[in-house]
C-alpha cells in the first residue's frame, strides 16, 4: 500500500528514505510498539547496519512509552547448513553482505532493548510468498519457469498471512528477547513447488534444467549456495498463535481461493 494511501486511512505517515528522510522527534511522540521492517545497509559498519535505527538516534527521540521492539530479519543469517535442520539456537554464519547486515541490525536493536530494558522480537523469516507477490502460480501461468534441479537442495517458506499472525501474537505476549524463525512445516524443493503450482493450474509442470546447466544470474546463484531446513517450534509454540498454511499447498490454495473470490466479486 503507497504512503498516499494509508494516510487517507487515518494513518499517520513518515516515507523514509534512509540518509535522506531524517525523522522528527516530535513525529515520534506517543509510540508505544516499533516494527522494524527497513532492509539494513550492506555497505555500512555493523553498529550501523539498520537505517531505522540510525535514524531513530539521529532524531534523539527519547520514546518513554516505548515498551516492544520488533526487528524483521531472514533465515539467511545461518547460512549454508548443508541441508541440516536449524533452530534458533543455531549460531548465525552469515555469507552474504544482506545477511551480514541483517545480523548487525539485530544486535543494534538488541543492545537498544537492553539498555531500555524492552521486550525485543526478532523474526528471522523464510522466503516468503502470497497473493499479489512473487510465488509459485505466477511463475507458472507465466510461462517459461524452469524447475531447477539440485539433488537434496530445498528452500523455507512463509505465507505472507502467517507473518502477519506471527507479529500479532508476539505484541500481544512480549516475552524478554526472543529469536524466532518464521517458516513452514515443509522445507521443499523448487521442482516439488513448481509441479504442485502446476497441477492446481491444469498446466504441464515446467521443464527440469540441472543446476550446473541453469546459467543463473550471480544473485540467484549466491541464494542457491545455501541450504538449510529450518525449525519452527519456537514459532508454533507462540502464545496465540497457529500457521494458517503449514505447508506451500495450504498456501497455494488459499491463494487461488482468494483469485476465485475476488473474480466473483467482479462479476
Amino acid at each position: 500500500m503507497r504512503a498516499a494511501d494509508l494516510a487517507e486511512s487515518g494513518v499517520r505517515v513518515h516515507l523514509f528514505e534512509a540518509g535522506f528522510s531524517p525523522v522528527d522527534a516530535e513525529w515520534l511522540g506517543g509510540v508505544t510498539d516499533l516494527l522494524i521492517s527497513v532492509p539494513p545497509d550492506a555497505t555500512a559498519p555493523p553498529e550501523a547496519a539498520c537505517p531505522a535505527l540510525a535514524a531513530l538516534q539521529a532524531s534523539g527521540a527519547a520514546l518513554p512509552d516505548l515498551r516492544w521492539i520488533c526487528y524483521l530479519s531472514s533465515t539467511g543469517v545461518y547460512g549454508d547448513c548443508g541441508g541440516a535442520w536449524v533452530d534458533e539456537t543455531r549460531v548465525p554464519a552469515p555469507a552474504t553482505p544482506d545477511a551480514r547486515g541483517r545480523i548487525g541490525a539485530e544486535l543494534g536493536w538488541r543492545a537498544l532493548a537492553e539498555r531500555r530494558g524492552i521486550p525485543l522480537d526478532i523474526l528471522r523469516i523464510a522466503g516468503i510468498y502470497g497473493p499479489g507477490r512473487h510465488n509459485a502460480l505466477e511463475q507458472v501461468r507465466a510461462g517459461g519457469a524452469r524447475a531447477v534441479v539440485k539433488p537434496g537442495h530445498v528452500f523455507n517458506r512463509i505465507h505472507v498471512d502467517d507473518i502477519a499472525g506471527a507479529i500479532r501474537a508476539a505484541m500481544a505476549h512480549p516475552d524478554g528477547a526472543r529469536i524466532l524463525n518464521l517458516a513452514d512445516d515443509l522445507p521443499a524443493a523448487p521442482t516439488d513447488l513448481l509441479d504442485h503450482a502446476a497441477r492446481l493450474l491444469g498446466l504441464l509442470p515446467p521443464p527440469r534444467v540441472p543446476f550446473a546447466e541453469a546459467g543463473l544470474p550471480p544473485m540467484a546463484a549466491a541464494f542457491w549456495a545455501e541450504n538449510r531446513r529450518i525449525r519452527n517450534d519456537r514459532l508454533k509454540a507462540l502464545p496465540g498463535f497457529a500457521l494458517r498454511h503449514p505447508t506451500y499447498r495450504e498456501g497455494l490454495a488459499a491463494i487461488i481461493a482468494e483469485e476465485i473470490g475476488e473474480m466473483a466479486n467482479v462479476v
